[in-house]
């Protein structure tokens, strides 16, 4: 195993530090991660919704929205088709709810039993033939061409929000939100599938607020070098659309010939923080024209109190906003001041709208979602919700998981949440999972989460009887297969643990893994796993003459033929393998260190450091320390461990002032040879807290140990 730390330019730190009042650790660690720029930075550092995308920024949200509202209006029907697993199941609840909440009539279709992906013409039809006039998709739809064209041509308008790769073709959708679309206008593409539909929402509630298509012009002017410097934006639906800056010198510039005055002649209102000091400047710059403007500071100061008696430059100095522009600007805190005053004084964009959070954290995470950009910001919010405040619906499910009121992270979801809850769309019953994040009473709710449990234990049971049988086969693939791919084809593979049986031999054989069974009406159905290096819609799409369906992410696919079509993916892949760019299952691992920790370092305030960075996940990994110099205080087998071979240890190490208690998985064999009690060693580990006996403690888990030299 090779350590690395990784390495960061002097200068950035240094800018990190400045910038942003960083201690030296945590700068170091942006800088490392090539954390930089202040529009990544932020992402990194705040946590609050009001730095998330704006949902206007996809081309066709406008769209979206008003055919909803439409749709109330004229008390239309209309069914939300879904997927079965964690992030459909999440992405479902939230938007059924929040549709019923508007006073619509609602239903939902996910895949129940072997039902294919997506939309079909059968669920279409039936659709159509029950009355719904409007069908919105979440976390599917993209790829469904030729149901949506059915539908669109039938009378039943259809409303696509999803975050899989779009095909070569784009479906007729009367609205598509994806932000994988390319040109689609929003700057963010990973998104999980409740991630969009909770961006849905807030468009959707911000549409019945009377901010909604109401552009207005934000101004600010202020005296430069014998000149005045005038900035103004355009605004709509809280989004700039528009901006312009012009450095007059009185009596210079003749007032036909300026740009800003153009700009400020739309017939707009236009706003300023105070009217009388801004009014000042203007007729310096221009002492004919005759601008009408108002000002704000009064309606600020009612909610914003951090307002009162501060000037826009001195606002300008403590704002969070222009902290991450590129070049600070008055202007920029002037429109984000304008934000935080909508959002102040509509508590469903702000306050209540963050009770939804618990479910975009779970999906997000349970979908594997990059923790990058504003994922983060989503699950950071939404995991102090699912501790504080979770949805009344899922106090039961977190109480019988010995969840309830702890401080949890992605790795309490990834464990002790999503299992669960995919659990019941493994066994065609996603059903189970929805009604229970919908419950309106606690005792169905709880009901509810004891079925997930139950289904949980069945899906296990599969699992494990599936995995004793395939091994022999799967050795055999991986290795006719050259190293790089195991194909595991077994038609008495239940259709809902394809994707469990695909991680599992992943881990096994560290090399992408693909497993193939039939469903009950005879279609043989896939599951695809990879680590980073390896993409599995890429790879897929080699083959999509040969699928009915196929689609997925970088590491994660799934796709569905006819059966006779196996053998000859089989030989295709085969054909294809040695001219394949795989991952070397024999690479050694290298750990990425993120800082090595002086013994003045390392205290109780390094955990501080740790949780700021949360939430980890894909493309934000755990920060690893190391620590060169420790001494092994103590070291025992633990007495759990069943294979002798893998046994786990726990250390208690001594660095600095203070006795660090760690475990060491899997590494009971090298106690005696590689490090020894009593020994000093260098040390590279991740930091947590551990819960035992409804104590917590601060723990470390070691990935490596080598002799200090």
């Amino acid at each position: 195993m090779k350590w690395k730390i990784k390495q960061a330019a002097f200068d950035d730190v240094k800018a990190l530090q400045q910038r942003y009042a960083l201690n030296l650790v945590c700068a170091r660690i942006l800088a490392g991660r090539n954390i930089v720029t202040p529009e990544a930075v932020k992402f990194y550092l705040e946590g609050d919704i009001s730095f998330l995308h704006n949902p206007f920024l996809f081309e066709d949200m406008e769209a979206f929205c008003d055919r909803v509202l439409q749709a109330v209006e004229d008390n239309e029907k209309v069914r939300v088709f879904g997927d079965r697993d964690v992030d459909g199941i999440t992405s479902t609840a939230l938007l059924v709810s929040e549709l019923r909440d508007m006073g619509l009539e609602v239903s939902y279709n996910v895949p129940m039993g072997d039902e294919p992906y997506g939309m079909t013409i059968e669920s279409v039809k039936q659709a159509i033939d029950e009355g719904i006039t409007l069908a919105i998709t979440v976390d599917c739809g993209i790829s469904c061409f030729a149901e949506i064209d059915y539908a669109q041509s039938h009378g039943l308008d259809v409303l696509v929000t999803d975050h899989h790769i779009a095909g070569e073709n784009l479906p007729p959708a009367s609205a598509l939100i994806d932000p994988k679309i390319p040109g689609c206008g929003y700057p963010f593409d990973s998104l999980a599938g409740v991630g969009v539909a909770a961006k849905c929402i807030w468009a959707l509630r911000f549409a019945q607020s009377r901010f909604y298509r109401a552009p207005v012009l934000l101004l600010h002017a202020y005296p430069g070098n014998e000149t005045v410097v005038i900035e103004a934006a355009r605004l709509e639906n809280l989004e700039v659309t528009g901006r312009i800056t012009e450095e007059v010198v009185p009596g210079i510039l003749p007032e036909a010939n300026s740009r800003l005055l153009k700009f400020l002649s739309s017939g707009l209102p236009i706003y300023v923080l105070d009217k009388d000091e801004e009014m000042v400047q203007l007729k310096k710059a221009f002492p004919k024209a005759d601008i009408y403007m108002a000002g704000l500071r009064d309606e600020f100061e009612k909610v914003l109190p951090a307002v009162k008696g501060r000037s826009l430059f001195a606002l300008s100095q403590k704002s969070r906003f222009a902290l991450y522009t590129q070049v600070r600007s008055e202007l920029d805190t002037l429109i984000g001041l304008f934000g935080a005053y909508v959002r102040a004084t509509t508590p469903m964009l702000y306050k209540d709208y963050q009770r939804l959070l618990d479910f975009v954290a779970i999906g997000t995470v349970s979908d594997l979602m990059p923790m990058t950009d504003e994922n983060r910001i989503l699950v950071k919010a939404g995991l102090k919700v699912l501790e504080a405040e979770p949805h009344d619906s899922l106090r039961p499910f977190l109480s019988m998981q010995n969840l309830l009121g702890r401080k949890l992270s992605t790795t309490d979801i990834g464990w002790q949440i999503s299992p669960l809850m995919n659990a019941s769309g493994r066994l065609g019953r996603p059903d189970v999972a929805i009604e229970m994040l919908m419950a309106n009473d606690q005792i169905k709710a709880l009901e509810l989460a004891q079925e997930l449990s139950r289904l949980n234990k069945e899906r296990q049971r599969l699992g494990e009887d599936a995995w004793t049988r395939l091994q022999g086969k799967a050795r055999k693939s991986y290795e006719s297969f050259g190293t790089k791919l195991v194909v595991v084809n077994d038609t008495n593979i239940a259709r809902g643990i394809t994707g469990i049986i695909a991680t599992r031999l992943l881990k096994t054989f560290k090399c992408p893994s693909m497993v193939i069974t039939a469903t009950d009406d005879g279609r043989a159905i896939g599951s695809m796993r990879s680590n980073s290096g390896f993409n599995c819609h890429e790879f897929l799409s080699r083959y999509s003459d040969l699928f009915d369906d196929f689609g997925g992410h970088a590491q994660a696919g799934g796709f569905s033929l006819d059966p006779d079509k196996v053998d000859e993916l089989c030989i295709r892949i085969s054909e294809d393998i040695d001219y394949m760019d795989c991952p070397d299952a024999d690479q050694e691992e290298v750990l990425e260190i993120d800082a090595a920790l002086k013994p003045e370092d390392m205290n109780q305030d390094i955990m501080k450091v740790v949780e700021r960075f949360e939430p980890y996940g894909e493309k934000s990994g755990p920060l690893l320390f190391l620590m060169e110099g420790a001494r092994i205080e103590n070291l025992t087998a633990m007495q759990n461990s069943k294979d002798p071979g893998q046994a786990h240890l726990r250390v208690t190490l001594s660095y600095g002032s203070h006795l660090w208690p760690a475990v060491f998985w899997s590494a009971g064999p090298r106690a005696g040879h590689d490090f020894d009690e009593g020994e000093i060693v260098d040390c590279v580990f991740r930091m947590g807290r551990n819960y035992y006996k409804n104590q917590e403690l601060i723990q470390l888990t070691i990935m490596d140990i080598r002799r200090h030299l």
